[in-house]
């Protein structure tokens, strides 16, 4: 299946890996592109520059096919040291970054002066085109769906997908609700060159996350992910939990006053404790909606190979047929 994104990145099949707090390691990212697809590694999950440059090395060992690092710009009151994040993959020879949060605007020259090629994640089509006119090749549109960061329009994709095939000239990915050939042949019809998936990659044998995670996904329905830090105008969905639940009570008897502190204890340190330890009732952790079409734990060789299989199934079959 060739489409812009194909195309735009090397990659055989239209399917990207998310980046995901300690989830986006060198296992995931290489498996991903092995199966055709573009593999993420997560920048900031490495704590130091030269521990992504390390990272980027051993993925590059385990895998010949294109892939990329994710690197968010969060606000922080100690940010980390981007431009050095920035350099290090440059120096890794990664030629795919993923950007996220804030706009890359400031470290737009040199990683378009090293010839890399930016795909920036957007929950509207507002910063998609400032995205676009940045100079970004592609975007990453983030519905209401997603999880992690949703922004704060609540515009699921249905809408947000058209609406992007309408105003923008680069080419787009579908992010959120993501999960298989159906997913993909709906982004398509669309307008989308391709589809992005976190949470479903999570699930799969490839992931390097403790076992409670996956099954947790799995046993998760569509109406088991909530909405967090809202009134922070900092929304994350994730995967409901008694820390979550004690979270959203803390933010039902603030109101409006609540802070950032307020609510650390369940957001602060979480994801090490979770992907790593298996504590899935820790604190808050990202998780879309699409954990209600989650049902197995495959390998990323085996996810991908059938969400290609069941897409050329439904174009050639189902579809064709109705014409």
């Amino acid at each position: 299946m060739r489409t812009r994104i194909t195309d735009l990145f090397g990659i055989t099949h239209p399917i990207i890996q998310g980046g995901m707090h300690f989830v986006g390691l060198a296992e995931l990212a290489s498996a991903v592109s092995n199966a055709g697809g573009l593999g993420i590694i997560t920048g900031l999950t490495q704590r130091t520059p030269e521990a992504l440059l390390r990272e980027i090395e051993r993925c590059r060992g385990m895998t010949d096919a294109p892939f990329g690092v994710n690197l968010s710009f969060l606000p922080s009151l100690n940010p980390p040291p981007y431009a050095e994040y920035v350099q290090a993959i440059i120096e890794g020879g990664v030629r795919i970054v993923e950007t996220a949060g804030r706009n890359p605007a400031p470290y737009m020259p040199i990683l378009d002066a090293a010839g890399v090629k930016v795909l920036h994640k957007c929950t509207s089509i507002r910063h998609a085109l400032t995205a676009e006119r940045l100079g970004c090749a592609a975007v990453s549109i983030d519905g209401f769906e997603c999880g992690g960061h949703p922004g704060e329009d609540d515009i699921p994709n249905m809408i947000l997908l058209p609406r992007a095939a309408d105003t923008l000239r680069i080419p787009f990915i579908a992010s959120g609700g993501m999960a298989d050939g159906r997913s993909l042949v709906a982004a398509l019809a669309l307008g989308a060159d391709g589809i992005n998936m976190g949470t479903r990659f999570v699930a799969t044998r490839d992931a390097p996350v403790h076992d409670n995670v996956k099954r947790a996904i799995v046993q998760a329905s569509e109406l088991d992910t909530r909405l967090v830090m809202r009134p922070l105008r900092n929304t994350e969905r994730v995967l409901n939990n008694r820390a979550v639940e004690q979270l959203l009570d803390v933010e039902r008897e603030k109101g409006s006053t609540v802070t950032i502190d307020d609510i650390r204890i369940y957001v602060g340190g979480v994801y090490p404790r979770v992907m790593m330890d298996g504590e899935t009732e820790a604190g808050a952790w990202s998780c879309g909606m699409v954990a209600g079409l989650i049902d197995d734990i495959p390998t990323v060789a085996e996810l991908i190979d059938r969400i290609m299989v069941q897409a050329d199934a439904l174009v050639r079959g189902r579809l064709g047929e109705l014409l």
